[in-house]
């Protein structure tokens, strides 16, 4: 009986992994992600991005840099989703609510957080140079968005710790349930007083670059542009002691540039397509 029982188990974990998978726009990859819904990921992330900004020194939106930031994410922004519309991918832009801030911080920084919310650091300004390096930087975060890492890094987060029922997010919210709390709090990372941030994987961010530069083509940025960004962000690492949060997980550089130039001519089929139109 109790061998019976294990079996059912056993089959039920297996559909419910397999129900709970789903495939990235682009790169096709199959991840897990059904332990928390996109929705939940999103009322999370909304408030916690509000939090933040509350507490943080935003760049006046008539500031020539925050100006950038917002027409660059805007670009990227209806770029992706007529892609996502047009390849029927909508459903994983429902809810969305899109913000492009500028904070006045020394860190070498940015991140977008499930839901569109997309935060630069000015600290990040100076390696970017320009238009152009802005938007590797928008591409690369609004991937990590589209591809929903945050909602993969959950639900991988929650099976490691022995959650095993999907949905387990909303009742232990509801319960307070002091592991899902933090989990949620280590896969945001923003504006928590949780310890230690649950990074992107090297995985993720290797898949944030190839989509980053595939999203900042869309809008019509050169993507090559994507390689020199990189090699700067790498020198800007080497040269303090203390390297940016962007290159925490990241890929070794070499591997990371000859990654980018491997999907280049993808790439710039989309940049081509762009100019002609």
């Amino acid at each position: 009986m109790k061998t019976q029982t294990r079996i059912l188990l056993t089959a039920i974990a297996l559909v419910t992994t397999i129900i709970a998978c789903q495939r990235v726009p682009l790169t096709n990859r199959k991840q897990f992600v059904g332990m928390v819904s996109g929705e939940q990921m999103m009322a999370m992330s909304f408030t916690e991005y509000k939090g933040f900004m509350d507490s943080s020194k935003v760049v006046p939106y008539k500031n020539r840099d925050a100006e950038m930031i917002t027409r660059v994410g805007g670009r990227i922004k209806k770029a992706v989703e007529d892609y996502l519309i047009q390849n029927n991918y909508s459903h994983i832009i429902n809810g969305y609510q899109w913000e492009f801030k500028l904070v006045e911080s020394k860190e070498v920084n940015a991140w977008c957080m499930p839901g569109g919310k997309v935060c630069f650091y000015t600290g990040i300004l100076p390696v970017c140079k320009g238009e152009d390096g802005v938007a590797v930087v928008m591409g690369h975060e609004i991937a990590h968005a589209i591809a929903e890492h945050g909602r993969e890094r959950m639900s991988n987060a929650m099976v490691a710790q022995g959650f095993t029922q999907i949905g387990a997010l909303a009742t232990g919210v509801a319960t307070g349930d002091e592991r899902l709390m933090n989990l949620a709090g280590q896969v945001l990372g923003i504006g928590t007083t949780v310890g230690g941030v649950l990074p992107n994987s090297r995985k993720q961010e290797s898949e944030a670059d190839q989509l980053g530069l595939i999203f900042m083509a869309m809008a019509g940025y050169n993507p090559n542009e994507a390689v020199a960004f990189w090699q700067r962000m790498a020198e800007a690492g080497k040269n303090s002691s203390k390297p940016p949060k962007l290159l925490s997980t990241h890929p070794a550089d070499a591997d990371r540039i000859a990654s980018l130039q491997k999907n280049m001519d993808k790439a710039m089929k989309y940049y081509s397509a762009y100019a002609n139109k």
